[in-house]
Parts: structure tokens; C-alpha cells; sequence
């Protein structure tokens, strides 16, 4: 049996994004709702707005002005895949960002590496890029060992001088 590909999101930046931040592939909330981390279950969005003092917003537009407000780059290591339900260890024949996208039109100054899928493959395809790069616990509900103060110092090291 063939499965369809699935196909992930456009990445959400400007040209005044400083960080980066590289999920893996959109779970089927996200799919549903065509924007990234849509299960209310995954700690992204409480984690980032929290880090700014700021609600969560709303709407998905509401979301992209609060990314572009805090110069936030978003984006899936994972453009097409197969893939079961929403697991990352499901993945098959997986297509690969081109960062260069990004990375030709903003001015990152850090990667942020949203769980172990997304470093796997930005490292096997950018380990040689000269943007800092870094490895963060998944904030998908799935991932028991999540800690958000590994997130928070990642931040500060962005962020700290203009907070």
C-alpha cells in the first residue's frame, strides 16, 4: 500500500528574525489547523509567550505577529514525509528543509532545535553552518523529559539584553 505524502508548513519569518527555532513535522492538530504546534497539549506556544510575559494568542494571525514582534523564525526540519499519526519515529522518506530560505533573508543568530528528529537531521545536513546551532528537549506532549529551563536559558543567551 502506497501512503501519501504529507506535506508540512512555509516558514514563518522576516527579515528581522534572530533566532531560528526547527521543529520536526507538524502533528495532525497542526495539520488540522494548518499552523505549527496546534495540539493544546504540546508546551510550545505556554513555553515561548510565556518566556515574553504574553497570553498565547488566538488566531494563527495573532501568532505569526507575535513571532514576528519577538523576531522569531519558525520553521520543520521535515517539508514531506510519510509519516503515522503524528510520531516522529514514524517518519519515512522524509524531504529536508532548504534553511538557506531562511537564512539568505533574515539575520539568525541562533538555531533552536526543537527535539531529537529536528537535530538529527539538521546536523546530518548543516552541522557546518556558522549559526550557532542548539539541541532542546521536544516540547511535544509525548516527551516526559521535557525541561523547560534548558528552553528558558536558550532564550536568555537570545534575548537577555532586550528583555
Amino acid at each position: 500500500m502506497h501512503v501519501q505524502k504529507k506535506q508540512g508548513f512555509a516558514p514563518v519569518f522576516d527579515g528581522n528574525s534572530r533566532v531560528l527555532i526547527l521543529g520536526s513535522f507538524p502533528s495532525v492538530k497542526s495539520r488540522e489547523i494548518a499552523f505549527y504546534y496546534g495540539n493544546k497539549q504540546n508546551r510550545f506556544w505556554r513555553l515561548i509567550c510565556g518566556y515574553f510575559g504574553e497570553e498565547i494568542p488566538e488566531t494563527t494571525a495573532g501568532k505569526k505577529a507575535f513571532l514576528a514582534r519577538r523576531n522569531i523564525a519558525l520553521w520543520d526540519m521535515v517539508t514531506a514525509c510519510e509519516i503515522e499519526g503524528s510520531s516522529d519515529s514514524s517518519v519515512k522518506n522524509a524531504e529536508v528543509a532548504d534553511l538557506f530560505e531562511v537564512l539568505n533573508h533574515a539575520k539568525i543568530e541562533k538555531i533552536l532545535l526543537n527535539g531529537a528528529l529536528a537535530y538529527q537531521l539538521f546536523v546530518e545536513r548543516y552541522a557546518n553552518l556558522s549559526v550557532p546551532y542548539q539541541k532542546l528537549p521536544s516540547t511535544s506532549p509525548a516527551n516526559p523529559r521535557f525541561d523547560e529551563t534548558v528552553w528558558r536559558k536558550a532564550l536568555d543567551e537570545i534575548y537577555i539584553t532586550d528583555r
